[in-house]
């Protein structure tokens, strides 16, 4: 069975009780904290990606900033992605996905709730702006998550190269960039299968402000790229 279909079933009688309680925190007056609507979510990330039999084992937990305001720079490998990123970081993230994505259900309600945004990768005008919100919000604390890629990887645990652009929001806001290398994440729905899964979530150490201020973005793109590279390949080794 497909897995995101046994997840859906697993979850039906939670499902619109769930949908309910992040649609409201998405909402204008809401006054529940950031870190409270996270910590609701990932709680019910969590018990999703369980009941789907999907084991997220985390490594480098400690590599995570301690100060708020950074931001995550992982591979892309699929839909599954932002389920494991959620259920590793116990700091709260927001993120930052492709327009495409703003109809699927959940996903809408859930970026809303964590101040993320949808970009338009065709509107160059746009995707500036909100690259300038959301320097913005990391400059008051948010955490973010941005693919690199731009797209996802079709072959499994090779990287696409990494685009120089994505990086600006991190230079004009001067804050941590954390590679973040995701193995397997692509398994758990590109296989047709429900069977047991684990996928790998790494945290590697940040290059700072101080370490990436004379570098291009591109070359801060095929740095961030070949450590999650190399990570990914001794982790399989």
């Amino acid at each position: 069975m497909n897995r995101i279909v046994y997840m859906v079933i697993k979850n039906l009688c939670r499902v619109p009780f769930w949908f309910y309680r992040i649609w409201k925190f998405g909402q204008p007056g809401d006054d529940h904290s950031h870190r409270e609507r996270y910590d609701y979510i990932r709680n019910v990330v969590k018990k999703v990606n369980k009941s789907g039999k999907v084991e997220v084992e985390v490594h480098g937990v400690e590599n995570l900033p301690s100060e708020p305001g950074f931001i995550l720079f992982p591979n892309h490998q699929g839909l599954f992605d932002m389920l494991a990123l959620i259920e590793a970081s116990p700091k709260p993230l927001s993120v930052v996905v492709k327009k495409e994505a703003s109809n699927l259900i959940l996903v809408k309600q859930v970026i809303h709730a964590l101040h993320g945004f949808f970009i338009d990768r065709q509107d160059i005008k746009a995707s500036m702006n909100i690259i300038m919100q959301m320097t913005e919000n990391v400059k008051k604390g948010f955490n973010y998550v941005i693919f690199a890629e731009g797209t996802r990887s079709r072959e499994g645990n090779k990287l696409l190269s990494f685009k120089g652009g994505t990086f600006k929001s991190a230079v004009n806001a001067k804050c941590p960039v954390v590679p973040v290398a995701l193995i397997d994440c692509f398994k758990p729905f590109d296989e047709k299968s429900s069977k047991r899964q684990k996928v790998q979530i790494c945290f590697l150490k940040p290059l700072y402000p101080e370490e990436y201020k004379t570098l291009k973005t591109t070359q801060i793109a095929e740095i961030v790229h070949d450590r999650i590279q190399e990570e990914i390949n001794q982790k399989m080794g």
